[in-house]
């Protein structure tokens, strides 16, 4: 039995195995400092099981993962539509550099740079905003974000999609405003949302220090994943939400972290 099973094996079929080892890799490597990586596990779990039901022949079970399948295919486009256009930029690079054609190329820069000029004002804006507050000893809680589709959670405030601006934002958490109390949402380069609700776990320890404003902020951050920029009222003091930690930085620190998070 164990010899017909190997001579079936073709070198097709090796070739196929390869390619497609070869493509979890990159999925993974492409997601693997990302909150994605967890759904897209669980949906290669789910896609196992389907298998195993399938040659099993457990006919319920297969046909409701079948339907959850076909369904999920469209969510896992929508959710991953960031890292899809990255890896497909990926390959078309790699393409690219091999056929050498130049006035491709070209065009991908020049678009790159009219990325980095529009990145560069929009962290500029942030900064001239958050250092006003700071002065000003004004409270505020700004979430900032180009992965992470947070569009469930703006629900919970006012959605703006206004274009990112130092002044729109002081007006915002202008304490007469009513849209002051709550979180702004900074997603693709705009303004998503304001007066969100921030989940609050009061499991979570922090130094005394901090406030409700600080434990929000961190409670979200190990929630999404994604960084929250603090403001205290009370000392005006910048803090930072990231990587389930909160620390305190300076104006400069922050424009620094803004210009890595490539926004």
């Amino acid at each position: 039995m164990i010899p017909a099973f190997f001579i079936t094996i073709r070198l097709i079929d090796i070739l196929d195995i390869l390619l497609v080892a070869f493509l979890l890799y990159q999925v993974f490597k492409m997601l693997k400092d990302s909150i994605a990586i967890y759904i897209f596990i669980g949906f290669f779990f789910i896609y196992l099981v389907w298998l195993i039901a399938k040659a099993l022949n457990m006919v319920m079970l297969s046909l409701i993962l079948s339907q959850f399948m076909g369904v999920s295919i469209i969510a896992l486009i929508i959710v991953f539509q960031q890292e899809l256009r990255q890896f497909l930029l990926l390959i078309g690079r790699k393409y690219l550099a091999n056929i050498n054609i130049h006035f491709i190329e070209d065009i991908i820069k020049a678009k790159s740079t009219i990325q980095t000029k529009q990145n560069n004002v929009v962290t500029e804006e942030i900064i001239k905003a958050v250092s006003t507050l700071s002065k000003e000893k004004t409270g505020a809680i700004i979430l900032v974000s180009n992965s992470l589709n947070l569009k469930t959670l703006a629900q919970t405030g006012v959605i703006l999609n206004s274009k990112i601006n130092h002044q729109i934002l002081l007006s915002i958490f202008f304490k007469n405003n009513p849209l002051h109390d709550g979180a702004v949402i900074i997603y693709h380069n705009k303004i998503l949302a304001a007066k969100v609700i921030l989940p609050i776990n009061s499991e979570i320890k922090i130094d005394e220090k901090y406030g409700t404003r600080h434990l929000s902020a961190l409670s979200t951050n190990i929630e999404t994943d994604v960084p929250v920029i603090i403001v205290s009222e009370e000392t005006g003091n910048i803090s930072i939400a990231n990587h389930k930690t909160i620390k305190k930085i300076s104006i400069d620190e922050l424009q620094k972290f803004l210009n890595q998070l490539n926004l």
